[in-house]
């Protein structure tokens, strides 16, 4: 009998395992993951912290019987090694499992940034359930909270830290808000949005030390770059993830340069029987062709599909990861897709509306829409991920969309109809088992 072997329960690794189950309905699969709670989603933890849901409402699968129902072996270990000559992982408890084809779908960890006192007591991630639990116990109505970083989970924590009552400063190395998936007008549009609603921003702006006295009323100091000291009664470290590879240390699977699992455009790692899937592998970028690791549910939820597919021997191919993000922070929708930084040789067009909080900007390549950045607008957000990621030539409508960004659905249903609107060519699948490093 075969063994499927998934390490990881998140998004990746359930989907991954029920993908198996159908496609190989005779098979034997395990899913390994190292916490104590069932398969849950990092995504629904904000609700849990504004009460939307409990515990159980984070559940990838609400059913206490569904992996069980499907003949899915869940185990609650982690794994210490994986020798990849013999086909079997070595689990903390020293017992040993053996594998036909393995799927590594660890994901990430948060990356604490170098700051003396971080380890402090009242520091926490907000990360796990674990996480979010402390977070509950410290963050009622009108505790000071101080939140390191406002990349897209950072902002995201925000929305759920203000909704609480929390009295909030929100500290961001970089220039704006989101630098990593807004432009500078964009970034601080949201900055100044939520100051409006009484969050305290400060970007270009460092945490320097952390410090605890348990004698002060508000317990822990926290020094800024500018010279600032903010009290508070809680830190919440927001700076980032790193995959969660230290383990394969040995095991020859290739690693690339954002730390992530290489892989091919079927998931598969330098090993033909092992495969990696969402925040650890780090494959091809289906705009830039570089390899890149997208930390992004939507995407690990792909890979799962994919990978599981092309264990049970199809050959099913991956276009690439498509970066795309959408963040609702207080009310306000932003989203980037694609190229949003623009690319060299490219042109764009820009539409700034900062009283109304509105923005676009659009970003071509020759032909063809390869980037985006809306806020403030929403009807058109399927339509910019339909032209970027369809690939599909503008013809005339390039000269339409600059002169005005909001006809995007016009141009989406004049260039659809073309039967060449896909920029992909069959033959690129000649590339597709290649490892182009």
């Amino acid at each position: 009998m075969v063994h499927h072997v998934i390490i990881g329960a998140g998004p990746a690794g359930v989907i991954a395992a029920e993908t198996l189950r159908k496609e190989d309905p005779d098979s034997k699969i395990t899913i390994i993951g190292e916490e104590t709670e069932p398969p849950y989603s990092r995504m629904a933890i904000p609700y849990l912290l504004i009460k939307k849901v409990g515990e159980e409402g984070t559940y990838l699968r609400k059913n206490p019987q569904h992996f069980a129902e499907r003949r899915i072996n869940l185990m609650q270990q982690r794994v210490k090694r994986i020798n990849t000559h013999d086909n079997f992982v070595v689990l903390d408890n020293a017992t040993t499992h053996h594998f036909d084809t393995l799927l590594i779908a660890t994901g990430s960890s948060p990356v604490l940034p170098p700051v003396a006192g971080i380890n402090s007591k009242g520091v926490h991630n907000c990360w796990t359930l674990n996480d979010a639990r402390n977070i509950i116990k410290i963050a009622q109505h009108g505790a000071k909270v101080v939140l390191l970083g406002a990349g897209f989970v950072g902002c995201i924590v925000l929305e759920a830290l203000a909704m609480r009552g929390v009295d909030l400063t929100v500290v961001e190395m970089g220039d704006r808000m989101v630098p990593r998936m807004m432009p500078p007008k964009a970034g601080n549009l949201i900055k100044t949005w939520c100051q409006s609603k009484g969050v305290q921003v400060c970007t270009s702006t460092r945490v320097v030390s952390i410090e605890r006295d348990d004698k002060r009323p508000h317990p822990l100091a926290v020094s800024l770059s500018d010279g600032r000291v903010l009290e508070a009664d809680l830190v919440i470290s927001a700076a980032g993830v790193r995959p969660n590879t230290q383990f394969l240390q040995g095991s020859g699977i290739q690693t690339h340069k954002g730390n992530g699992i290489l892989v091919d455009h079927y998931l598969q790692t330098n090993i033909p029987s092992i495969f990696a899937a969402g925040d650890v592998a780090e494959g091809r970028d289906f705009s830039t062709w570089n390899f890149e690791v997208h930390a992004i549910q939507p995407t690990a939820a792909e890979h799962g599909r994919i990978a599981a597919l092309n264990m049970t021997g199809h050959r099913h191919f991956y276009r690439g990861s498509f970066n795309m993000n959408v963040l609702d922070t207080l009310g306000l929708i932003s989203a980037s897709f694609g190229l949003w930084m623009g690319v060299d040789g490219g042109d764009n067009v820009e539409l700034y509306d900062p009283e109304r909080y509105r923005y676009i900007k659009l970003e071509f390549k020759e032909d063809f829409l390869v980037g985006a950045t809306s806020l403030g607008v929403t009807q058109h957000i399927g339509v910019l991920r339909g032209l970027i990621h369809g690939r599909v030539p503008l013809g005339s409508w390039k000269e339409r969309l600059k002169a005005d960004p909001f006809r995007l659905m016009e141009a989406y249903l004049a260039r659809t109809q073309i039967p060449e609107s896909s920029g992909w060519r069959p033959e690129d699948t000649r590339r597709a088992a290649l490892l182009e490093v």
